[in-house]
């Protein structure tokens, strides 16, 4: 029998969640909502949808291979970003969801035996990629659900190679500051990335938020993460992308698949790029879900950990699988996030309605 290497073994695979259509129909449910997977409820600009639609009108454009290099979308990323700081297409790489790009990362700069230094209650593809290549994952406790940055700087050893750093963070929703930032990039010895996950960045309303881009100015080995499966609704198209200095990106280059990311995404960003008005819309509708949902868990008793995000982390005085299979019944879909914790998605006005709803109802039912 085949067997795969023996930390690739021992590895525990990501587990997503079911489409909306799959539990409908197990379920036999009707006009379901999903609230467990951070998508944009608004759903993409329709510049990019109009995009798309073109594009699917030009045989030509799908028949062919992608933009190996994705030339027109990084320029338009150095376009969007003249505003605040000059950028080069050399220190743009795009990836099929930043995901793809944490795990080139990963291939490129480590191997086995290297160690990687992230937070517990953060994103859990951080120790799956560093397995993969039987790396050493340095997990370090959080404080108060935010990345204790001192301590993960203390945790940085001769074999360190990589510090995975979410902000905002994925599942808590918090953020770390620009002193906190600061006081810890004066601690990161040369040689070891800094990988900063800004995947939820365009949700972040606290205006002492650490502007990521200073580091890299400063010619600090960081790799800035971002995507376009959130904010600007794109998640089904898989894209996103990467800012770092041109000598890693040139190393990452050497790993990243050919044609990582496709015609329709490329095009789609650029124009989702463009309409800034959307964005707008989606923040103000985030920030007014924000705020109905702190009154109502308030008003419930239910605590919760105020986000930088577009989701709520909950944590609970009972089972999370319990309250996740209740609301299932109800055609309500959050994400459990550890045995007495869960997080919800901050949807429409009627999506969120409808969450509180279904949640008064089930906390009757389990007093």
């Amino acid at each position: 029998m085949l067997k795969s290497l023996e930390y690739v073994s021992l590895i525990k695979p990501y587990v997503p969640g079911k489409p909306i259509e799959e539990l409908e129909r197990e379920l036999g449910l009707k006009d379901c909502i999903k609230l467990a997977s951070n998508e944009n409820p608004l759903g993409p600009s329709p510049k990019a949808l109009a995009a798309l639609k073109n594009l699917l009108n030009n045989p030509d454009k799908v028949s062919r291979y992608p933009d190996g290099g994705g030339y027109y979308l990084k320029e338009a990323l150095c376009k969007k970003f003249s505003k605040v700081v000059n950028i080069s297409q050399e220190e743009i790489i795009l990836g099929n969801g930043s995901n793809e790009l944490l795990d080139i990362a990963v291939r490129t700069f480590m191997q086995k035996g290297d160690e990687a230094v992230f937070s517990s209650h953060s994103f859990v593809v951080y120790p799956l990629a560093v397995q993969s290549v039987g790396g050493v994952a340095r997990e370090i406790p959080h404080t108060n659900y935010k990345h204790n940055l001192s301590e993960m700087a203390k945790a940085i050893t001769d074999k360190t190679k990589i510090v995975f750093i979410a902000n905002p963070n994925n599942p808590t929703g918090t953020s770390n500051n620009k002193e906190e930032f600061e006081s810890f990039m004066e601690k990161v010895p040369d040689g070891v990335l800094v990988i900063l996950d800004e995947a939820y960045y365009e949700y972040v309303q606290d205006p002492n938020y650490p502007d990521s881009l200073k580091y890299l100015n400063e010619g600090k080995d960081v790799l800035i993460l971002r995507t376009f499966s959130k904010a600007y609704g794109l998640a089904g198209l898989r894209i996103g992308y990467g800012i770092s200095k041109k000598e890693i990106l040139i190393e990452m280059n050497k790993i990243r698949e050919p044609f990582n990311t496709n015609t329709l995404a490329q095009i789609a960003s650029i124009h989702a790029l463009e309409d800034d008005e959307h964005v707008q819309k989606t923040i103000k509708n985030n920030e007014l879900g924000k705020k109905f949902l702190y009154e109502q868990l308030s008003q419930l008793g239910i605590s919760y950990v105020p986000t930088e995000a577009n989701f709520i982390y909950i944590p609970l005085e009972f089972d999370s699988n319990l309250l996740f299979n209740e609301l299932l019944k109800m055609g309500v879909i959050i994400r459990p996030v550890g045995p007495k914790a869960v997080r919800v998605t901050i949807g429409l006005p009627e999506e969120n309605e409808r969450f509180i709803e279904s949640l008064k109802v089930v906390l009757e039912k389990i007093k």
